[in-house]
């Protein structure tokens, strides 16, 4: 009896957590950057496979991406950016946990502003940022958009100076989540 009202009171607390909480996920979020400087060959990448989940009753905020899932034009520049600088091999993947600060999903008509405050995970180093996001809802769609700068040296990502003068210190990162409720 006792292990009866035990496992009821169990699965009472998950439904109860289970019901407060409205997720939103992707796995095919976009992101870009390009750290390029004029008068040389474009440094830009891609990724379309970045996965993303949005707990919208707290406002948390977490993404992942592989690193070997940037694409550039150029193949050889893809082969420097994993071997080289960013050692995918070592450090596989780049993570962003944060909250988006005074969020609530139902008082977002049109386009909002907001801000997420969080940590950035890349090369094994962590990086306090506060991010500047644009948010809409669609029905069970949530579209969270961002543009931000980062700094290689920040995650301690050495640029040979042969190099140095042909890739900006400023990356310019540009990212987009189609959320859809879980």
């Amino acid at each position: 009896m006792k292990t009866t009202i035990t496992f009821a009171i169990i699965c009472f607390a998950f439904i109860v957590s289970a019901v407060g909480q409205e997720k939103y996920a992707t796995k095919t979020g976009q992101i870009d950057f390009e750290a390029s400087v004029p008068s040389f060959e474009e440094v830009k990448a891609a990724n379309s496979n970045v996965s993303a989940v949005l707990d919208a009753s707290t406002g948390k905020f977490a993404a992942l991406a592989l690193m070997k899932g940037f694409r550039f034009k150029v193949a050889l520049m893809e082969e420097h950016f994993n071997e080289n600088y960013i050692e995918s091999s070592k450090y596989p993947r780049a993570t962003f946990k944060g909250i988006i600060q005074d969020f609530d999903i139902s008082d977002i008509s049109g386009k909002s502003d907001y801000s997420i405050k969080g940590t950035f995970n890349i090369h094994g180093t962590d990086k306090e940022m506060e991010v500047p996001a644009v948010i809409s809802v669609n029905g069970d769609t949530v579209m969270l958009t961002a543009q931000f700068v980062m700094q290689p040296e920040d995650f301690n990502i050495k640029i040979p100076s042969i190099v140095s003068n042909k890739i900006a210190e400023d990356v310019n990162v540009f990212v987009e989540f189609s959320l859809q409720k879980q």
